[in-house]
This record gives C-alpha cells, structure tokens and sequence, in this order.
C-alpha cells in the first residue's frame, strides 16, 4: 500500500470511528423505530427454523404471526444474523448493523468521488456524506436500520455506473448488479426515488463521453436486469402480492405526507438538534438540517465551477455534472418544502414515501459529491491536501456532537426480548404494518396458546409452532370447526392426516379455519411458496450462482 493510500485510508476509518462512537458503548439506546433488536430476533428465527427467505415471522401481530419479511427489506438483519451467528448478543448485533451503515457509506461514497473528482475529492466527499447531519438523524434519532442502508448503497451503484461508462472492463457489470441489489434488498421507497437519479447519472455520462453508446446502455440495462434478478425472492413477491396486505395504513393518520413538510429556516437556517418526532409545523421534535457548512459549501464550488468554466480553466463536463448535482439538490429540497404540495398530490404514488423530508437522502448525497469537487480548483497536489484537510477538520468539528444517542442505559437481550414489557412491545409495535388482508380488524389481545374448536367438541393435545409452521392433534367427537391462530395468507397450506385440506378465513380476524371430522387426527400446517415466490427464488439463484460463477472464473484466469 502506497503511503498516501494509507493516509486516506486512516482518515476514512478515523471518520467512521467518530461518526459511530456512541456504538460503541454498552447498553441500549431510545430511537424511534424501537423494533430494530425485535426484527432481528425474528429474523434469527427464520434461519433458526431454516425458513430461507425468511418471509413469515412468529411472534409479531400479538403472537399470530405476518408476513414482515415478504415486504419488509431483510438486508441489513441478514448481515445482524451473521454477526449474532458470531457470538455477539442481539443488542450489540444492531449497534454493529448501524455501524456497517456508516462504514459502507464512507467507502463507497470515497470510491464515487474518487472516480469523478481524484482521491482528495474522493476522501472530501465521503467525509461529507458520512457527516451530514440527516445521516446522524437516520441513526441516532429514528433508528432507520434501513434507509441507513439504502443511503449507504446509493454512491455504490453510481460508482459502478461511472465505471461502466468510463471502462470498457465488463467486471463492473456484476460489480452494477450487486450494489444495485443490495440497494433493493435495503429499502423499497429509497429504492424507488434512488433509481431515477441513477439512470439519469447514466445517460447523462453517456452523453458527456459520447462514444460507445449502445454498448454502454446494453451494459447498464444487464446491470439493471441482473441487480433486479439478484433480489427477485424478495423483490417480486414485494410487488406481486402488496394486494395481500393492508399496506392502506402507511398511509393513514401520522403517516400522511401533508403533516410532515419541512420549511426552508429548518431545513437550511439552523443548527437545531432534537430527538423528537416529525409532525406539523416541524417548530419542535426531529432535527432537519441540511447542515449549514455543507450547503454553502456545495453553492460555493458551483459558482467556482462557473468562474473557472469562463475563465477556461476547467472543462465543459466538470461544469454540466457541478450544474446538475446542483438542481438534484435544489429539486430535492423543494419537495421537502410546503410549496410542493402539488406534485405530491398530482403523483399519488409519491403518498407511499410518507415523509417529504426523506428527500433530504438526495440533498446530502449531492451536496456531499458537490462539496468534494473543490479540489478540482487546484493543480498542485499540495494544495489539494491542504484545503482538504481544512474542510475535512471542519466538516467533522462543526457535526461530530450530533452523531449520539440521546441517552444510553443498562439491558440486556433478555431485559429487551422477554421481559413482560420487551415481549409485549415485540408483538405489538407496528401491529397494522403488512397486516395480512383476511384480517378485518387488527388483534385486540394475545394470540391463544393453541387451536380453539369453534363448533362442535374435541380435545387439542401436543401443539408446537415454528417461525412459518404449525402441528397438533385433535381428537373429535363429531365434525368440528377449528380456528388456528395464524392470519391466513396465501401460501398457508393445512394437512390434516397428511391429507391437503380446505382452508377458510371467515372471521374479523382473517384468521386459518379448517372443518375436521370426527375421530382422531394430526394436523400440520405450513407456509410454502406461491408461484411468484418460487419464481422469484429461482431467478435469484441462477443470478447468484452467475455472480460466483464470474468470480472463480476471474480468479483462475489471474493465475
């Protein structure tokens, strides 16, 4: 390793460290989304029970158990499972996820910026991302395992855009395929609003290069394809089967888009730091920032731009990708703002994103990749180091005390989980979230510990559960109506002696009902795969079995 790749690596990994100190601590932490432990208990229960993909976890919905993971991106607990796998307990399995968050944004971040702006743009630019105020805002404030994770992916797939522009190497391709992936399997709404911007960045390098121009789109387009077949288990049943869950209540009462518009004092006047909630008027509660420095920063190094594009001494193309990083960020803040209430009304679908304000991912992503074109405005690589640690010292002086938790205090996995109070808050937080659309009404208690016979009499003995299926006995006097407590979804099959059964739902709850006959009968349930899941499956594993398939091919041609 060269001595100035070991620099830049040291002020990378220095800046993590700052940026997730607190995570480092022991105890547990108030965020706003409290079911990030609870999640990857669930999760450890799938792999547990060997449900791979995990889609149905056992103990939310008060104990009847959803479909969380059919839509809910799994991502971030895949890697938490892994690292519990390793012996760390449950709560330090989620402060070493958010971690990963913040790491993974540094690097990939510094490998964009490095391929548009050279390494001190490189290093520039992703200390900037990492210490975006909304960045401590994801983690230390809402706790959003998730759009962590999607923030943290998003330069990833730009980077392989540009290196797939910039290159004629096809190793980028797959390199393509699996941020944009990983960016899927990490949030569903940040995946959504993050894929324009992404084609967009990749035309318009197309056009800036003007050479090669279907080769370059056939390239991407098999990125895209091959990125999307890589999370089709989750990402198909996600958009085949929303039909099969109240997904209506994300949009409902707090999660209406209208209460939480952000205006521009908050949004670039104020250095303010809350842990709160968003909600009207946003006087009090979450934080919004864009972050003061960054943002004059950002403008700054346009009108550089501009000054040295006319005094020709700069190119064409650094000026048109400075402009156009330029409208993202001012595009992106104006539908933060009240005065874009008529897009969000006129693009229904915009409805789903719920929080205006999660544009702020697309304001500090360009503003961070803007801030590290500074160094553009210098020739001498001695002066790229100078005005690079400059603003990296302030960058980090003026953020460093948001990256936080409010308050830290003693638990264990076992005060979290399976005290009364940690158990009830698992099967209860988020209890309208993918609610299986049989169900009428949400539970209003726990689920009953067995089967209950609903008409006729009979006797219900020797009952266990797993993360996605169910077994007992019954003994039945004549024909009896039994009521399971699981929400019925499809995919739920029912044997009763091995033979397939007939499954009913007609109660407030949507709950598996079965008619049995009279006599003595074992009764198994399970939830299988619909025909969109299988596909789904499929697909990503010949897709996963292509990207290995490259790599030994790859490393045996190197030998």
């Amino acid at each position: 390793m060269k001595i100035k790749d070991g620099i830049i690596f040291g002020i990378i990994f220095a800046s993590v460290l700052i940026a997730s100190r607190d995570l480092f601590k022991s105890g547990y932490f108030p965020i706003h989304d409290d079911l990030q432990v609870g999640r990857l208990y669930e999760i450890d229960s799938c792999f547990k029970d060997s449900q791979f993909p995990c889609r149905w976890v056992p103990d939310m919905g008060y104990g009847y158990g959803y479909p969380l993971f059919n839509y809910y991106p799994p991502l971030p607990y895949f890697f938490g499972e892994l690292v519990h796998k390793l012996g760390f307990s449950f709560i330090d399995s989620t402060k070493i996820m958010f971690l990963g968050a913040i790491l993974i944004s540094a690097i990939l971040m510094y490998l964009f910026g490095k391929s548009l702006w050279g390494q001190w743009g490189g290093v520039l630019s992703s200390v900037l991302y990492i210490f975006a105020p909304y960045h401590a805002v994801d983690i230390y404030v809402r706790g959003a395992m998730n759009e962590a994770w999607a923030i943290a992916f998003l330069p990833g797939v730009c980077w392989a855009v540009y290196e797939i522009i910039d290159h004629r190497d096809k190793k980028y391709v797959p390199v393509m395929a699996i941020m944009f992936a990983m960016l899927l399997l990490s949030h569903n709404l940040m995946a959504f609003i993050f894929t324009p911007v992404i084609a967009f960045f990749a035309l318009l390098m197309i056009w800036l290069r003007k050479k090669n121009f279907k080769e370059k789109i056939l390239k991407l387009v098999l990125g895209g394809l091959w990125g999307f077949g890589l999370a089709a288990f989750f990402t198909l049943p996600v958009i085949v089967e929303k039909k099969y869950a109240h997904v209506e209540t994300m949009l409902m009462g707090y999660f209406n888009y209208l209460a939480h518009f952000v205006s521009i004092k908050k949004l670039l006047f104020t250095r303010f730091w809350g842990y709160g909630s968003s909600g009207w008027l946003q006087e009090t509660g979450m934080p919004f920032q864009v972050g003061i420095f960054h943002w004059v920063l950002a403008v700054f190094v346009f009108l550089g731009s501009v000054f040295f594009f006319l005094k020709r001494k700069i190119s064409k193309e650094y000026l048109i990708l400075n402009t156009c990083f330029l409208i993202l960020f001012i595009f992106s803040l104006f539908l933060v703002h009240l005065r874009s209430v008529f897009i969000w009304n006129a693009v229904p679908i915009l409805a789903y994103l719920q929080f205006p304000w999660r544009f702020l991912t697309l304001v500090v992503f360009s503003i961070s990749i803007l801030g590290g074109g500074i160094v553009f405005f210098f020739k001498s690589e001695r002066w790229k180091v100078i005005v690079t640690t400059v603003l990296l010292l302030i960058t980090v002086w003026l953020n460093y005390s948001f990256f936080r938790f409010e308050k830290i205090f003693p638990m264990t996995d076992q005060e979290k989980l399976f005290s009364a109070k940690g158990w009830n808050k698992l099967q209860t937080d988020a209890i309208f979230d993918y609610l299986p659309i049989y169900a009428k009404v949400p539970p209003g208690g726990p689920a009953p510990e067995k089967p209950e016979i609903i008409e006729g009499f009979g006797e219900i003995s020797g009952v266990e559960k797993g993360s996605n299926w169910y077994r007992f006995s019954i003994n039945v006097g004549n024909k009896a109506k039994v009521q399971i407590p699981e929400y019925d979804f499809p995919g739920w099959k029912v044997w009763v002696d091995n033979k397939l059964t007939q499954i009913y739902h007609d109660n407030s709850l949507g709950l598996i009902t079965i008619f049995i006959s009279p006599g003595s009968h074992t009764v198994k349930l399970k939830l299988t795969d619909t025909p969109v899941r299988t596909v789904g499956n499929v697909i990503s594993l010949f897709s996963w079995i292509l990207v290995f398939w490259l790599l030994v091919r790859r490393k045996l041609a190197s030998r």
